[in-house]
């Protein structure tokens, strides 16, 4: 009985980690949290409703990933942002995806293409709305980029590149959205080349649109920074 109840508490512990966690860095990777920003403990209790303990550890961890600085005596803030991190952050993108996505076409199934298909189909939505001037629903537009990307890359087949993939990818996101912007008929088609390719399994072509993708939408946020 007791270790059935600690069971549980357990669990719902970690839950609540999990989700402070992911508010968190929701929070910061779409700018509610600001660059530099002090997190300080005691409103940040309130805001998300978690113990200083669950804080704590969901400081430490973001901070672990560079999404928070923790300064000795000081505390913790927001990472900072800078052209140069930026642009670090594009190349390991490609470095990290490319790669991934070379395994995926070699090793990638009927049910990883139709995932793709059905990842882009959201995506192409998304960005008709965009182009015809509807703005609303950016974060939806962004997580469906996201979901389009991920699924390209699904069947690598490891796991710990996928996990360094989604951390580089969430940095670059926050960069996107500190000028967030659309890239608009451009980046679109990039997307509709990059499902072709894969769908071919065209590796090389596949991975020099995806190059060309990252790098056009470096230069767009660079633009505006």
């Amino acid at each position: 009985m007791r270790a059935s109840l600690y069971g549980k508490m357990k669990k719902s512990l970690n839950t609540v980690a999990s989700s402070t966690y992911e508010s968190l860095k929701h929070d910061i990777i779409f700018g509610i949290l600001v660059p530099g920003m002090k997190l300080k403990l005691s409103p940040l209790k309130r805001q998300y409703s978690a113990s200083v303990s669950t804080l704590r550890e969901t400081l430490n961890r973001l901070a672990s990933e560079g999404f928070v600085s923790a300064e000795e005596q000081r505390g913790f803030f927001v990472a900072a942002v800078s052209r140069d991190d930026l642009v670090e952050i594009a190349n390991l993108r490609i470095l990290l995806e490319s790669h991934a996505l070379k395994a995926s076409i070699e090793n990638g199934d009927a049910e990883w293409e139709g995932n793709i298909v059905a990842a882009h189909h959201k995506l192409k939505l998304a960005e008709e709305r965009m182009l015809s001037g509807d703005q609303s629903q950016k974060e939806t537009w962004k997580r469906y980029d996201w979901e389009f990307h991920q699924a390209m890359i699904q069947a690598c087949n490891s796991r710990n590149l996928l996990s360094l993939h989604a951390t580089i990818f969430d940095k670059y996101l926050r960069y996107q959205m500190q000028v967030l912007t659309f890239r608009g008929q451009v980046a679109a088609g990039e997307h509709k080349k990059m499902l072709e390719a894969v769908l071919k399994r065209d590796t090389k072509g596949a991975q020099k649109i995806l190059e060309d993708h990252i790098l056009g939408g470096l230069k767009h946020s660079m633009s505006a920074f």
